[in-house]
């Protein structure tokens, strides 16, 4: 008996089922189980031991060892392929910064998180679901929850919504991706804005989606170059990613004409326009739409966190029975306490109140940026037009290769988004992407005369 516990733990071991740091039962506890002489274990564990499966530690037990070699078959063969589409998908983003300044896009500040109202919704919400913790709920959300959700998205953004129309889903691309199972067929016609943001392109390629780049200029994307044969356009109108234009009202309404006249959706991500430090937010497109063609897509990653992954969908009511469907079959149901908590947080006005603060401790590192933009050599860097969201692009006209410019960062202490990623149909253009969600405000001023001097070599 003492050999067949053996083999099994060293194959569970080798095999990878059973991690490096993972403590063993006690010898005890398993003789208890199996019905043998806890002798009959610890000879098994001795001999785990003597050939450096595992390590016993005073007071600790027995601790799984990393026993994996480079010949071992378990960890360097398989018969298994990606496709070569799936393969292609690169990390569009780099992991968490340990540079000294963080311009990197699309971060938040994790210190303005309000830690301590977000546990008491938390624990408000797992209170109430006491009595539907054995149950899988509605694949569109709890009803409670989406009513919430509406009346701040109409209070907060304009958008005109119902209860029934809102999905909530993991995040942003998780309802770009319901929405997309939902309305493409393999081969289809997806247009997104050039340049753009990535990983939607992976994720509608993924769908079987033909992906088509169109243009994008001061007034957002031009709706003339759509192809006319899209079924699906991607945009992100109220702060262009990454160029930071918003679609203009004549572009907004030829947008809609454009998609009525093609029988075609629309899905309008909003991600960041709470965020906004001079002029009013035009009306969304899902505002303006009369056909119910728009999807409107909002998340919860730059308001509050992205370790959260939440976000929702408002949909024309029609839609909203397939997309559940498709809900439904991809995985189920959203995380009844974690969306429970923030149907709490914004009922008990917790997330007005932290979006007040953020605005402000945002428009502060918004204005130091321009201003630190606008005292950078003429011509150097060249800040776009922006006034909303937690980044401003600014073009390098002289900049060296990307290759070179990261590496002179990386030894300034920078961390840093480069624009050319975000082409993907066309010739890039050179700059850079600078986030402000991450960075301290103090820090600004520095990290930009490194940046200058990055460019200057």
């Amino acid at each position: 008996m003492s050999d067949q516990l053996y083999d099994q733990l060293a194959e569970a071991i080798a095999s990878g089922r059973l991690v490096p740091g993972t403590r063993l039962m006690p010898t005890r506890a398993v003789a208890a189980d199996l019905g043998v002489s806890r002798s009959t274990v610890t000879g098994a564990y001795m001999r785990l031991v003597a050939e450096g499966y595992v390590e016993g530690r005073r007071g600790g037990g027995s601790i799984v060892l990393d026993t994996r070699a480079g010949d071992d078959p378990h960890w360097t063969s398989t018969a298994l392929r990606a496709t070569p589409l799936a393969a292609a998908i690169g990390r569009y983003e780099s992991g968490l910064s340990s540079a000294r300044y963080d311009l990197t896009a699309g971060r938040v500040d994790h210190r303005l998180f309000p830690l301590a109202e977000w546990k008491r919704s938390m624990n408000r919400a797992l209170t109430s679901l006491a009595d539907r913790l054995g149950r899988y709920g509605d694949p569109a959300g709890d009803g409670e929850v989406r009513a919430a959700l509406a009346h701040w998205v109409a209070r907060s953004r304009a958008v005109a919504a119902r209860p029934e129309q809102i999905v909530i889903t993991r995040g942003a691309a998780h309802a770009i991706d319901l929405v997309a199972r939902t309305l493409l067929s393999p081969g289809d016609v997806a247009a997104v804005e050039e340049p753009g943001y990535p990983p939607v392109i992976a994720l509608l390629r993924l769908a079987g989606a033909d992906v088509v780049g169109v243009p994008v200029d001061r007034n957002g994307i031009v709706v003339d170059a759509i192809p006319e044969n899209a079924r699906l356009v991607y945009v992100t109108p109220s702060h262009q990613y990454p160029l930071g234009a918003v679609l203009s009202r004549e572009r907004r309404h030829a947008l809609l004409r454009w998609a009525r006249r093609r029988d075609a959706g629309i899905i309008e991500d909003d991600y960041d326009s709470e965020f906004r430090y001079s002029s009013r937010p035009l009306e969304p497109l899902q505002r303006l739409d009369g056909d119910g063609r728009v999807v409107y897509v909002g998340t919860f990653s730059k308001v509050l966190s992205p370790a959260l992954r939440l976000g929702f969908a408002v949909l024309p009511i029609g839609l909203v029975p397939a997309v559940t469907a498709v809900r439904r079959a991809v995985d189920f149901v959203p995380p009844a306490a974690t969306a429970a908590a923030m149907g709490s947080f914004i009922e008990s006005g917790a997330l007005d109140r932290h979006l007040r603060r953020a605005r402000r401790e945002y428009a502060t590192r918004y204005r130091m940026l321009r201003a630190a933009l606008s005292e950078a050599p003429i011509g150097l860097l060249t800040a776009l037009p922006s006034d909303a969201g937690l980044h401003i692009t600014a073009m390098t006209p002289d900049a060296p290769s990307d290759e070179i410019l990261m590496e002179r960062a990386l030894e300034r202490g920078l961390q840093l988004s480069l624009l050319h990623r975000t082409y993907q149909f066309s010739e890039p253009q050179p700059g850079v992407v600078l986030g402000f969600g991450a960075i301290a405000g103090d820090d600004i001023p520095p990290a930009i005369h490194r940046l200058v001097e990055c460019l200057r070599g």
